[in-house]
């Protein structure tokens, strides 16, 4: 129930929270930047509308106690210059979160 609670904070969210929620959720290893890039890709493929959201990488800590992690998963995500790469906002309604959750790390 981390992205309701994600979405309880704010109804839009950046991708980069989403996805450590959603792998918190599973108890995944979110500092995966291939996963994160197959994420991105799959919620494209859904069609979910989702806007280029420049994160600063410094301030990036935010809701997670994890933020020097976090900032070294942004480092080595900035290195890639592609779609799948980047940082979006996203509007957390329930069908999207169902969407989220329908994804796959297999």
């Amino acid at each position: 129930m981390l992205l309701e609670k994600l979405r309880d904070k704010a109804f839009y969210q950046n991708t980069i929270d989403v996805w450590i929620a959603f792998c918190e959720e599973r108890a995944l290893d979110w500092y995966n930047v291939d996963g994160y890039r197959t994420f991105i890709n799959y919620l494209n493929s859904k069609g979910l509308k989702m806007q280029k959201f420049p994160l600063c990488i410094k301030e990036s800590g935010g809701l997670y106690e994890r933020g020097k992690d976090k900032t070294k998963f942004l480092e080595e995500l900035s290195h890639y210059s592609d779609t799948e790469s980047s940082a979006y906002t996203l509007k957390l309604s329930d069908e999207v979160i169902s969407k989220i959750r329908s994804f796959s790390t297999a």
